[in-house]
């Protein structure tokens, strides 16, 4: 006890410790709802001083770790507290038990920059090869973020420059390929500082001929085809949306607020829109299936999908009406192939791991729904009323290369539904709506994102307009929506540029390490 009193009054004196955790804790602002996104720039810059490019080695990889650590505990201490939201409301935990969950979970996530920063010093001899292998170092722990444990990839540096000029860069290297320009820029600011001038020359040279690539590149553009969608934010009540007693009244509210706008091309629900189990809801299903291709247009909403013969459980998005336009009748039947089955599945909120032992411990390890199935990871698009339909089903959308496992040349948008109902008014719904325009940036696809209470809407990335509806309100948005056609780069061929870039860097550090 005595020595960890030491340790932690040591801490507490130590100015770079302060500065790496307010670095990481302002951090935050450079996200959504904020866009204050030149301060990624500075908190990268104010970590680097932490660390000295010059001090490397096994003598001071512990050291760097520290302070990457303490910058990890800012970064997602302050940019995920929305994730207590949904534990302390929803969960049914005491507070204490809650914080110390969030505790545990920003532990291990900020295990990711110390990771990063521990093997650059380590495996560096010096200010050169430390700026060579900085990058590299950080693509894999940023890597193993997204795919250890099923991944948590939110919160990366790239979606800081959602709104940013350097967003022009996102259909060729991706938000990774931004992730790991913002880590270059953050190291150029610091070497800055150290009046050395060789690495934010060679950075800003490649911003440079990277924009003039991009510039040279052959682009995608508009079609001649739009189309007119009707987005449906139902708002209906957390502690409402699976309670049985109330399946027909929400059921019935989102077939009202459709009923007068049925002369959209396209309508579109939210996230398990209709909660009772679809097997059970055939009478409402076909009802809506009739009204849709009577009024000459498709419907797509979620619903969950019950299989009773195999007792498997999807998160389900289904489409009622006109698979074509030229339909004279519904196309819809259950467990028909115009369906998608959600792949990523939430951990906690959508299957428990160890349920046995978990479960029966509080009400979060047995929200309701908490037991679904995995869909294949590669999918058909949706097809509804002659349109292709890219979908991702809520927290699917922060995984870049399932997105893009699933893009077609033929897809005309980007379609994800979401409940973010689970973090009530928070920061949450922000960054999720941030993210998934990312993902249309990625593919120059327009986004269509419905959910049950906000962030709602529509996104084009080629004018970067955007239109949303308020959040907590029942209300309808009807757009119009300019369909594009060609592929990005990014489409075609996701992070191989970037990893290629990012293996010349790492033999080139390792290169100077042993050279020397």
């Amino acid at each position: 006890m005595k020595k960890l009193l030491t340790s932690l009054t040591l801490l507490a004196k130590d100015k770079k410790a302060w500065l790496a955790l307010v670095a990481g804790l302002v951090l935050t602002f450079s996200y959504a709802p904020f866009g204050l996104w030149p301060i990624v720039f500075f908190s990268l810059a104010a970590l680097f001083y932490c660390i000295p490019a010059n001090l490397t080695g096994k003598k001071h990889a512990k050291t760097a770790a520290k302070y990457g650590f303490i910058f990890g505990l800012g970064w997602f201490g302050a940019g995920i507290s929305w994730v207590h939201v949904s534990i302390a409301t929803f969960g049914g935990m005491p507070l204490i038990a809650s914080i110390s969950l969030m505790v545990l979970l920003c532990s291990y996530l900020a295990l990711f920059p110390a990771l990063a920063l521990w093997a650059t010093t380590r495996f560096s001899n010096g200010s050169i090869s430390f700026a060579a292998l900085l990058l590299p170092c950080f693509a894999i722990s940023e890597y193993l973020r997204a795919k250890l444990l099923t991944g948590f990839p939110w919160l990366s540096f790239g979606y800081t420059q959602t709104d940013s000029p350097l967003n022009a860069l996102a259909p060729f290297i991706g938000e990774f390929g931004l992730t790991l320009l913002c880590i270059a820029i953050g190291f150029a600011l610091y070497c800055l500082t150290q009046k050395q001038y060789k690495v934010p020359a060679i950075t800003a040279a490649v911003v440079v001929l990277a924009f003039a690539g991009a510039h040279f590149t052959k682009a995608p553009h508009y079609s001649n085809k739009d189309l007119s969608v009707l987005l449906v934010q139902g708002n209906i009540k957390q502690h409402l949306r699976f309670d049985p007693s109330e399946f027909w009244t929400t059921m019935s509210k989102y077939q009202d607020m459709t009923r007068r706008h049925w002369d959209a091309d396209l309508i579109v629900w939210p996230e398990a829109a209709v909660p009772e189990i679809e097997a059970l809801a055939d009478s409402y299903l076909a009802g809506l299936n009739s009204a849709a291709s009577f009024n000459k247009t498709a419907l797509v909403t979620g619903i969950v999908d019950y299989q009773r013969d195999t007792k498997t459980i999807f998160n389900t998005l289904i489409v009622v009406g006109n698979k074509e336009q030229n339909d004279e009748h519904g196309h819809y039947r259950y467990l028909g192939s115009n369906r998608y089955q959600k792949h990523q599945l939430l951990p906690i909120g959508e299957f428990v791991p160890f349920e046995d032992i978990l479960r029966p411990i509080a009400p979060l390890f047995d929200l309701p729904m908490s037991s679904f199935s995995r869909g294949d990871k590669v999918q058909n698009n949706l097809r509804a009323n002659g349109f292709n339909l890219l979908p991702a089903i809520c927290y699917e959308i922060v995984f870049a290369d399932l997105v893009r496992g699933n893009y077609k040349s033929d897809s005309d948008l980007l379609f994800t539904v979401s409940n973010d109902a689970w973090f009530g008014d928070s920061i949450g719904p922000h960054q999720h709506m941030q993210i998934a325009r990312m993902r249309a940036l990625e593919l120059q696809r327009p986004l269509v994102r419905v959910t049950n209470n906000g962030i709602s809407g529509v996104y084009d990335p080629i004018s970067q307009t955007r239109q949303t509806m308020p959040q907590f309100e029942a209300t309808t948005l009807k757009a119009n929506i300019k369909l594009i056609q060609g592929d990005s780069v990014y489409s075609q061929y996701g992070n191989k540029f970037v990893w290629g870039f990012v293996l010349l860097l790492g033999v080139a550090g390792f290169g100077i390490r042993f050279r020397k």
